[in-house]
């Protein structure tokens, strides 16, 4: 076997247990919080050395962190939000209605992966203050995200001329945020489709101007 060859394998080997390690801290998390979760369990469940963990990883932590980046984007891809090719899809579109359309439906992909992560980084970080420091606390990248999303839908035809991109970018920021979602999908059992429609439904109200209003 080359050397070329044995370097892939050994690197799809390495990826492979990453999978594995953070599919584990992902069900445990979950299942059981991130306080009462430790890295032990943590590596029984993926099959590995706990410290490979660390090897990988370094701590409990950072590995929570990761997780929460992996879940957002989908992958483990070192790849933006902004830079992932359903964003730029969106906001190519002709018109703001049908960037909203496609902008909604991307961002509730990433929704329905984020949510059940979401609570476990909310007790993680009432448990242990120093997780909120793994993230800037300057600036809130979410929001980041849907700034420029807004940025970009006011000035498409079909855009309401009396938003601007400040109000856009809070609607977008609230309206699609894991709180609201979590509240009508889990709490009050909303079909994932259903939730998509009326999130669309209720920004095009908010965003699109009536000549832009061509269906729902």
């Amino acid at each position: 076997m080359s050397d070329v060859k044995r370097t892939n394998k050994r690197a799809q080997k390495a990826k492979e247990t990453r999978r594995r390690i953070l599919q584990a801290a992902l069900e445990l998390f979950v299942q059981d919080g991130y306080g009462a979760t430790n890295l032990q369990d943590v590596a029984e469940k993926a099959e590995v050395a706990v410290q490979t963990i660390y090897f990988v990883f370094g701590n409990k932590r950072a590995l929570l962190k990761e997780l929460v980046d992996v879940t957002i984007a989908g992958d483990d891809e070192p790849v933006a939000t902004m830079d992932r090719p359903w964003y730029a899809t969106a906001l190519a579109a002709g018109t703001a209605q049908d960037m909203l359309r496609a902008y909604v439906a991307g961002t509730t992909a990433v929704l329905e992966r984020v949510a059940p992560i979401g609570k476990v980084l909310e007790a993680a970080v009432a448990s242990d203050p120093e997780v909120a420091a793994l993230w800037p606390q300057d600036v809130d990248p979410r929001y980041v995200v849907q700034q420029d999303a807004a940025k970009a839908l006011v000035g498409k035809p079909g855009a309401r001329a009396e938003v601007s991109a400040e109000e856009a970018a809070d609607l977008l920021y609230g309206l699609l945020s894991p709180e609201l979602y979590l509240l009508f999908v889990h709490t009050r059992g909303w079909p994932g489709e259903r939730w998509e429609r009326w999130a669309f439904q209720t920004l095009h109200a908010q965003l699109c101007s009536d000549q832009g209003r061509g269906g729902s």
